[in-house]
């Protein structure tokens, strides 16, 4: 019996070296064959008991050498085969075919009103600046002159990170503004677009994650007739040459005098009517003076410049700009939503 097992394995290693594995079917029958679970390989390895101790090392290493051969003749076999059929798929390819119907992205509507508005604001000079989103007390709240009692430091109103009274999720992009006055000198000139946060109530009109574009402009001789003229320039650019703004006195904690400024939309549409609730003025964005406070505070002297600030609501222009009555809609990623700007550069 022993003679006739190392007679068998002599067989199987010349089978191994001599198979034709050209195509596969015939690389299929060998796996089956020496490498499958009901492999032949197997079968031997049960006759040990059979072989004399003294050869028994010797059979087991030319058992093992019959499954090395045959995964050695397998790998190599399989590799060949599959660069013969890629060789084939690409000479089969043909290239006068017409191009399939792939299926395009679309811009999100909060994205295309961004970068049209940082478009607009980067022909007149201000550059963007991005910072973190999680954010430490100091520059969200306290170089912005936010009293430590002011109502936005409740919890009710901020994220803070659990088991930190500091770090928080920023609840405007005026904190890029902190740490951009806190580290350039005068002039500066820079909007800060980005995603904000606040503990609010989702509803179809507020959510608590939206997007702001703040600018900030410090320089010697910086006046309320400059931010005018700058904020005039914005609405004719986005809602057209003959667009009419007012600016209503406001209260921010880092400006002072503060406004809202509106737009006049008319009243000659419904949509016009129902935007404005009959006024035919319409609330695009809050603005004014730095306040001489925050300049000190980060570090900049507010005997010799001065500055305005204001900041818009992407999500409210999107809305406005595209007639969508529910906010929800913006965060929900509906690719039935969201085809409908696919048309949209």
């Amino acid at each position: 019996m022993t003679t006739d097992v190392f007679g068998i394995i002599e067989e199987m290693l010349a089978d191994i070296k001599s198979a034709d594995l050209s195509d596969s079917d015939s690389l299929e029958q060998f796996r089956r064959k020496y490498l499958g679970t009901k492999n032949q390989v197997n079968v031997l390895f049960k006759e040990i008991r059979n072989v004399p101790n003294e050869r028994k090392k010797e059979f087991g290493q030319q058992v093992n050498s019959i499954k090395l051969e045959a995964e050695l003749k397998f790998n190599q076999a399989k590799s060949e085969i599959e660069r013969e059929e890629s060789k084939k798929a690409v000479n089969d390819l043909d290239m006068s075919a017409p191009a399939g119907n792939e299926f395009v992205g679309s811009r999100h509507p909060v994205s295309i009103v961004m970068n049209r508005l940082i478009e607009v604001f980067e022909r007149i000079g201000f550059t963007v600046a991005e910072e973190r989103e999680i954010e430490d007390d100091w520059h969200n709240f306290s170089a912005m002159n936010t009293p430590e009692d002011h109502p936005a430091r409740d919890m009710q109103d901020t994220f803070y990170l659990k088991n930190s009274v500091t770090n928080l999720l920023r609840t405007h992009t005026s904190s890029v503004q902190a740490r951009v006055m806190t580290t350039q000198k005068p002039p500066i000139r820079i909007i800060a677009p980005g995603r904000v946060y606040r503990n609010e109530t989702i509803s179809a009109r507020s959510h608590c994650q939206f997007h702001q574009i703040e600018g900030l402009y410090i320089d010697e001789n910086v006046s309320f007739a400059d931010m005018k003229q700058t904020l005039l320039y914005f609405a004719k650019e986005v809602y057209g040459p003959q667009t009419d703004i007012r600016l209503r006195p406001s209260y921010f904690p880092f400006t002072e005098p503060s406004a809202e400024m509106d737009v006049w939309m008319g009243t000659d549409t419904e949509t016009a009517k129902k935007l404005t609730k009959g006024t035919g003025w319409l609330e695009v964005l809050g603005c004014g003076m730095v306040d001489p406070n925050v300049l000190e505070n980060c570090g900049i002297d507010s005997e010799k410049y001065s500055g305005f600030a204001f900041g818009i609501g992407i999500e409210r222009s999107a809305m406005q700009k595209y007639d969508i009555s529910d906010i929800r809609l913006l965060f929900e990623n509906d690719s039935r939503f969201l085809k409908q700007f696919s048309s949209v550069i």
